[in-house]
């Protein structure tokens, strides 16, 4: 494809981005986590619309299974303490839904912590993993983006025709939804230390108010619901059936179903 290859430009905080370009991958995260502990610098990013898992029956050849979309991963170099890094996948999760918005059939809603949801159904989501070379200080952090863009979700529209015709190398949709998300997040990312007004956005963005989860006990499951977020920490507030509220901040502890 003529996609294919290293592109740079200049993101929406004047920093220059790198975004590597791969037709199809197994995993743009796998990759990138390879490329971070060779050393490959900060604002380095890999990109795909086609992600595959390969599987077998032990009947024959493996066969490919593939999905659509937007899978993408950054790697970062931060100057910043293990504790202020807590809020990069809800921040990211913002500029995610933020920059696609213009792109969906319905508005993006963000489920907990950083999974995306159109129409109730998940279709995608922010991770963010990493390696500490100390306990003050990261090595590296790796910020991934996945969104299944398919028609459903995702209508072709005139703007965005318009937008392919007139982009310098007449590059895909996809590629311009990857600029503008990284845009959006490089944003989001240089105001870490006071981050505020974007996690106004999230609660504003939040889906999961009012809906009931299965929440970890011990070694069985209750059903909370769920009355909010915390904006400063992110931590889930449920509420049991006798009243109380809890604050959780453990993904594992939880079940969020994949529609909503």
């Amino acid at each position: 494809m003529q996609n294919s290859g290293v592109y740079s430009f200049r993101a929406s905080d004047g920093n220059v981005v790198k975004l590597e370009y791969k037709d199809i991958l197994p995993s743009s995260s796998a990759l990138a986590r390879e490329y971070a502990a060779a050393g490959y610098p900060d604002r380095y990013v890999v990109f795909t619309e086609r992600q595959i898992a390969v599987s077998s029956n032990g009947k024959g050849a493996p066969s490919i299974e593939g999905e659509r979309g937007i899978f993408m991963s950054c790697i970062l170099r931060p100057s910043i303490f293990p504790s202020q890094a807590g809020l990069i996948g809800p921040l990211s999760a913002v500029a995610l839904t933020s920059a696609l918005d213009e792109h969906a059939a319905e508005e993006l809603k963000i489920g907990w912590v950083s999974d995306i949801y159109c129409a109730g159904k998940k279709i995608g989501g922010c991770t963010v993993e990493g390696k500490l070379d100390s306990f003050s200080s990261y090595e590296y952090l790796i910020v991934n983006f996945a969104v299944k863009t398919d028609k459903k979700n995702f209508p072709p529209k005139l703007a965005d025709m318009m937008r392919k015709v007139f982009e310098p190398d007449n590059i895909s949709i996809g590629m311009i939804m990857a600029k503008s998300i990284l845009n959006k997040f490089f944003s989001i990312y240089r105001e870490l230390k006071n981050p505020g007004k974007h996690m106004e956005v999230y609660k504003s963005k939040f889906a999961l108010e009012g809906k009931k989860i299965k929440l970890l006990d011990g070694q069985t499951k209750r059903t909370v619901r769920v009355v909010g977020v915390d904006k400063e920490t992110c931590a889930l507030l449920a509420e049991t059936k006798e009243g109380v509220v809890l604050r959780i901040t453990s993904p594992s502890a939880v079940t969020i179903p994949n529609r909503i």
